[in-house]
């Protein structure tokens, strides 16, 4: 049997790149499937809908599942079970930026249930798949009968080095101070979300438009695509909706007044949502049980639908919103530091009805979040998770653990903040958000309550970082539109427009657009973006309040961390046979030490709550790692005396000879040490055996030559009858002769904070000569 005759359609990006879209060869029985192909990166998307509405579904149950399979890139799950399990944070982001732009996209009457499964079953290390998921989804849907007002597209828009450009390598985007997912039609923009290096609106604004250029090329293709697979294609027909206009023209006109009036009433949510409640069961009340069987669902629907369109009007007509403001005006805000003794860093931030608890986690780099994937595999030391508990709205609801909602929140706040904090920051940083009471933007309270929490925790933040939320309140007949500041929950369940934005006094940080109406414009956009700078501002100047600038210094029961840098020659040295050197150290100090190989250098992370642990095992690695510089003076201690000299300890582990003729100028005929003394010698070399030779005369003044006695400063030398190895100065362990010899690697000990403690060997004077000597064979 031969295989299926594949129908394709290939177009070219503006970069000359190239992209495949395919279908009929793979899953047929699915109402839409397409193979989406860009180098060798492989999506295959379905979609099915029923064909008829589930009983009592008022609404779209649409499901995104996006999933990357571990073989796409010849790899083997790292779990227990070693194969696909629960869908990942960045594959959940990734459904939830494919489901933002398809779920507007339906027709509103259209309740039957539709299910988007994207699978990445080729990986392409140049090609990010996220970048093509929003096409496949769409290409998917456009070649089936399912009533969809598509098609759309999806395109990350980059700037680097000034120039924008779509769909980067994972290596370019590393480059990128501005990094958007844009989500449109043919028509108008859809979705937007991002991360950027504070930007300014109009920047932000130019790089929408770059990539709504890009989305057209991909949309055309879509609709060339789908007049190959079935150019007489008609959509289906269904029936989700039945409506009585008897019952809705009568709600319309008992209610609307009454209702007009309650929302124009400056009232809590709470208030307000009783209000209308009353209103609503007035107008019942004038059935009868029998009767109200069938009005009531009928009712509660037109109701809905008149108090959508009584806060509209209001806000169009009067510029008075549901809390009596007008759409400019934020709600009052107070903020509290330092709230919980037992975290690191702690916040309560407080916008009208909308609360975050926020704390900081310090921890050490063994504490970092592993994220693990087809594409990327990698330690993140800066994480924040959003907790949206049902008690926050006043609801009681079963606990399914953590939901995409939560997810994508979390994600939105992280990346708002993730540009300030500093790179050299040596510690793992984890902030959760509980958010304890919800009317409205509850992310960008996590934002606000995440930057007092930092700077409580002493986390030296470049700047402090605040977030809004906008709305906006359009009508398509006159025109008319009001953009709305700092949104309530019900002007953005029955408002047009959740744009959330977050930046810093200089410039926007990040960024998160849904648009629930066709038509935005860029102008609507941009009197949207100033409207929210203004908002930003105030907000920050607000919780600038309660603290303006990081704690100088972490606080006394959050850990303490220091930064050592070794050649990584020492890597195993530190860590010793089976780990045994440093779990001695880790148990001795009562600190956490962990080492990370970065090119050359072997970078050791120590850290606990007690600074002097911190210098002790400091002290300890630098004893370990310790080579000596030639020309360098050191105090060290006498270990062993014999008849022709000194053993000295110029560091742990670390002892050279001192021979009787390098102790004073003046001929000696006994050693004038014992062991344990205390004496300051020069590293002078390594003979030609490799040992270290060491002096002490050459710190002495050298008496003139004409006073001088005779045999005085002459060398005695080596006698010929001393053979045995007590010449031969070094380290008598088992392992080698000489841990200071001329096979060692040299180290600079270079750290952070280096403590001198009572067994720490370090130089007390400079020398002419500072160079190091580097031993053969490395």
């Amino acid at each position: 049997m031969n295989a299926p005759q594949a129908i394709i359609e290939k177009f070219q990006l503006k970069d000359g790149r190239e992209i495949t879209l395919e279908t009929g060869k793979l899953a047929k029985q699915a109402d839409g499937s397409v193979v989406v192909k860009c180098g060798g990166t492989m999506l295959l998307a379905t979609v099915v809908a029923n064909k008829e509405a589930n009983p009592g579904v008022d609404f779209l149950p649409l499901t995104v599942d996006y999933r990357e399979k571990f073989y796409a890139g010849g790899k083997i799950p790292g779990n227990f079970f070693r194969r696909e399990a629960r869908p990942s944070d960045e594959e959940i982001l990734t459904m939830r930026l494919v489901d933002r732009v398809l779920r507007p996209l339906f027709p509103e009457d259209f309740h039957a249930e539709v299910q988007v499964m994207i699978s990445l079953i080729s990986y392409d290390k140049e090609v990010m798949p996220e970048t093509l998921a929003g096409l496949a989804a769409s290409a998917a849907i456009a070649i089936t009968d399912i009533p969809f007002n598509g098609p759309m597209s999806e395109v990350r828009v980059v700037r680097i080095d000034g120039k924008f450009s779509i769909n980067p390598s994972l290596e370019n985007l590393a480059k990128a101070d501005l990094d958007i997912m844009v989500g449109a039609t043919k028509d108008s923009i859809v979705m937007v979300e991002g991360e950027m290096k504070e930007i300014t609106e109009a920047e932000m604004i130019e790089a929408i438009q770059y990539a709504h250029e890009e989305i057209k090329i991909q949309i055309e293709a879509q609709e060339r695509f789908a007049a190959k697979v079935a150019s007489s294609l008609t959509k289906r027909e269904y029936s989700h909706e039945t409506h009585d206009e008897e019952i809705r023209e009568k709600v319309w006109k008992e209610t609307y007044d009454k209702v007009y009036a309650v929302a124009k009433t400056p009232s809590t949510k709470e208030e307000r949502g009783e209000n209308f409640k009353a209103v609503l069961d007035e107008f019942l009340s004038q059935y009868s049980e029998e009767e109200l069987e069938t009005v009531k669902p009928f009712a509660k629907v037109y109701f809905h639908d008149v108090e959508k369109e009584a806060m509209r009007q209001m806000i169009l007509n009067e510029g008075i919103r549901l809390d009596g403001r007008d759409p400019k005006t934020i709600r009052p805000i107070w903020s509290e530091i330092d709230y919980l003794p037992g975290a690191h860093g702690s916040a309560i931030f407080t916008r009208g009805e909308t609360q975050s608890l926020t704390a900081v986690t310090l921890g050490s780099v063994k504490d970092a979040n592993m994220v693990d994937s087809v594409a990327i595999n990698y330690d993140e030391k800066f994480f924040l998770h959003y907790n949206f508990p049902p008690f926050s709205t006043g609801e009681a609801r079963p606990l399914r653990g953590t939901s995409r909602r939560e997810v994508g929140h979390g994600n939105l706040a992280q990346r708002a903040l993730a540009n300030v904090i500093p790179k050299e920051n040596p510690y793992t940083i984890r902030i959760v958000s509980d958010i304890l009471e919800s009317n409205g933007s509850s992310s960008m309270a996590t934002v606000c309550a995440g930057t007092l929490a930092l700077m409580d925790a002493g986390v030296q933040i470049s700047k402090p970082v605040s977030g809004i939320a906008m709305g906006l309140i359009t009508d398509p007949k006159s025109g008319k539109f009001t953009v709305l500041s700092d949104i309530l929950g019900d002007e953005d369940h029955l408002g047009d427009m959740d744009f959330k934005v977050t930046g810093t006094a200089d410039g926007i940080t990040a960024c998160q657009m849904d648009i629930k109406i066709q038509g935005l414009t860029m102008d609507i956009m941009e009197t949207a973006l100033n409207q929210a700078r203004e908002g930003r501002l105030h907000i920050l100047g607000e919780i600038l309040k309660t603290i303006d600038k990081p704690r100088v210094d972490v606080k006394p029961h959050a850990p303490k961390m220091e930064v050592l840098e070794i050649p990584k020659e020492f890597i195993g040295a530190v860590i010793g046979p089976g780990g045994k050197i440093i779990q001695q150290m880790q148990k001795d100090f009562e600190t956490v030490i962990a080492i990370e190989e970065i090119g050359e250098i072997g970078r050791i992370e120590i850290s606990g709550v007690n600074r002097e642990n911190i210098n002790a095992t400091i002290a300890a690695i630098n004893e370990i790692t310790f080579v000596p510089t030639v020309g360098e003076v050191y105090n060290g201690k006498v270990v062993k005396v014999m008849d022709f000299g000194a053993f000295v300890a110029i560091a742990k582990g670390t002892e050279g000879l001192l021979h009787i003729s390098e102790i004073e100028w003046a001929r000696l005929d006994k050693v004038p040490y014992n062991e344990g003394d205390m004496v300051e010698v020069k590293f002078m070399g390594y003979d030609d055996r490799k040992k270290m030779k060491l002096s002490r005369k050459v710190l002495l003044e050298r008496p003139p030559r004409t006073e001088r006695k005779e045999g005085e400063g002459e060398n005695r030398g080596p006698r010929n009858d001393r053979r045995d190895d007590r010449r031969d100065g070094g380290d008598r362990r088992p392992g080698g002769n000489n841990r200071g010899g001329n096979d060692r690697p040299q180290h600079s000990g270079r750290t952070e904070e280096r403590p001198a403690g009572e067994d720490t060997f370090k130089p007390l004077n400079e020398s002419e000569n500072t160079d190091d000597v580097k031993p053969e064979g490395f």
